[in-house]
């Protein structure tokens, strides 16, 4: 059985692995019960790698993937998951922000309900045969103000629950517009307006840099005493040593959590003895429905990426959130080869290159500056490169990568200015997809050409004297290589000339010695392009 070897190295539901057993082109090995060190050997010349949440994809287990395109994560959460050492390496990384999101919303209004009417100490009250309703009196959610930190797919799922109740909802979310806070029936707040406001805070943001500690001993004193603290999300948003000694001193009533910083949690963490709290394993996404959700949504995300180079999701490529990939897809082909051209043209050394594009795409600009990094790289580098790594790779060779909109374009569906420099002398080229989606190279420096960039193309700088053009074409016909297109542009001012010519076949390196030897000509380039 041939195809890509698909590593499974935490169990998936059933409903998953019959998506991904049926791909024809995949072979999948499940590693679930295996060790770490078997796991490593697995991973030799594997195309992909899925986990959950006990493995950990670090740079030492990414070591031992020779051939990885992709690590998809059964779940939402990335932090096993060496997001920086795959980008660097190419590797795209998938998750799956989706199905868990109703599961875990539905947890997170359980443990609101649960620290506000104290369910769990009631409940140990009652089994140890006391019966002391004068020391669980608690809250109703009716009429309290709820604030949410982060709106994205399961923050804006506990909106309307909570709603329901009959709650006032704030939301602190920087990356959430007013009306869109509005259609969720919230109010948009900043996180300091917000926090001295809600009698409940729940917790719905990733762990990242930026993320890392954001609820501290300051951001916990600025909540009312009687605010209970809610957190579904990621361990380390919280600091819990702060909270603890919030919880300890009386300055805060209550806090759930069904996740934390280390996982299992210490047995000498003083949250575990601090009063009004509710303590839950990480059961966010623990319901038959959410694992088969999670893996379907995976299971999908990886087969796709993997057999027709579908990484739209992945969480570390330059553009969330794409248009649909016939749109996309020209330009960023468009993009590439245009990269390749201008590689050639200045030996593939730079120190900044500058794209200006427009056409309607201009949201996904990072992409498209990645795509023609791509294609400038390509010339240079041997290793993986692709759309995940090339601008980290240019900034690694401190390449400084610019992007920047053309105002409104007629007459065609995108248009592509790139340039690169040295610091001193600049070149450019243009390039223009005409509304049939055909790529055109239309300007190469300050030469005026029109030329399909496909193939190979031969770059001919000479003098704009008599005889050239056929000097060129006698020689490239002698070899027997077709010319598909042949493109003279003229700069009477200075009196030098660039032909490009479309060939169906590279010249041998033998003509193009005997090109640059014509007397009239300054310097020959050829650039091979993929078809």
């Amino acid at each position: 059985m041939s195809g890509k070897r698909l590593v499974l190295a935490d169990s998936l539901a059933e409903e998953g692995l019959k998506i991904l057993r049926a791909a024809s082109g995949l072979v999948v090995e499940d590693c679930s019960a295996r060790s770490r060190d078997e796991l490593k050997e697995s991973l030799a010349g594997a195309a992909g790698l899925i986990v959950r949440s006990a493995t950990r994809a670090d740079a030492d287990l990414l070591d031992s993937a020779d051939s990885l395109e992709v690590i998809g994560r059964a779940g939402v959460g990335l932090d096993n998951i060496d997001v920086e050492t795959a980008t660097r390496r190419g590797i795209a990384v998938l998750n799956a922000p989706v199905g868990n999101a109703i599961s875990t919303a539905e947890l997170s209004l359980a443990l609101l309900l649960a620290a506000a009417r104290r369910i769990p100490a009631a409940d140990r009250s009652v089994r140890e045969g006391r019966w002391e309703r004068e020391a669980f009196r608690g809250a109703q959610l009716s009429g309290k103000t709820l604030g949410v930190l982060g709106a994205g797919r399961i923050g804006s799922e506990v909106i309307p629950r909570a709603r329901a109740f009959g709650m006032r909802v704030l939301v602190a979310d920087p990356f959430l517009t007013a009306e869109r806070a509005t259609d969720l029936g919230a109010e948009l707040l900043s996180l300091d307006e917000l926090l001295p406001r809600a009698d409940f805070l729940t917790i719905h943001v990733p762990l990242t840099d930026e993320t890392r500690g954001l609820l501290g001993a300051d951001e916990l004193t600025r909540m009312q005493p009687s605010a209970i603290l809610i957190n579904a999300a990621r361990g380390g948003v919280v600091d819990e040593d702060a909270l603890a000694d919030a919880l300890h001193a009386g300055r805060l009533a209550g806090a759930a959590l069904d996740v934390f910083s280390v996982e299992p949690f210490p047995a000498d963490h003083p949250l575990r003895s601090a009063p009004g709290v509710v303590l839950t394993p990480h059961l966010g996404a623990a319901t038959p429905e959410a694992q088969r959700e999670v893996a379907v949504e995976i299971a999908r995300s990886v087969r796709d990426a993997l057999l027709e180079g579908d990484f739209r999701t992945a969480v570390n490529l330059p553009g969330v959130g794409l248009v649909d990939r016939a749109r996309v897809d020209p330009v960023l082909d468009l993009a590439r080869r245009l990269g390749a051209v201008l590689s050639e043209l200045t030996d593939g050394r730079c120190r900044r290159i500058a794209l200006r594009f427009g056409g309607g795409l201009e949201r996904v600009l990072r992409l498209i500056a990645a795509s023609a990094v791509e294609g400038y790289l390509s010339r240079s580098l041997a290793g993986p490169l692709n759309l995940i790594n090339s601008l980290v790779l240019a900034a690694d060779r401190g390449i400084e990568v610019t992007r920047a909109r053309i105002g409104v374009v007629t007459g065609y569906a995108g248009i592509i200015e790139l340039s690169a420099s040295d610091g001193e002398d600049e070149l450019v080229v243009v390039g223009v997809l005409e509304n049939d989606r055909h790529p055109r190279l239309l300007r190469i420096g300050t030469f005026h050409v029109d030329v399909e960039p496909r193939g190979n193309l031969l770059l001919v700088s000479n003098r704009d004297v008599p005889g050239v053009i056929g000097q060129v074409g006698t020689l490239v016909g002698a070899t027997g290589v077709n010319i598909a297109e042949f493109h003279q542009a003229r700069n009477p001012e200075t009196g030098e000339a660039l032909a490009v010519l479309a060939l169906d076949d590279p010249l041998p390196a033998g003509v193009v010695a005997e090109l640059r030897e014509l007397e009239a000509v300054r310097e020959v380039r050829q650039v091979s392009l993929d078809a």
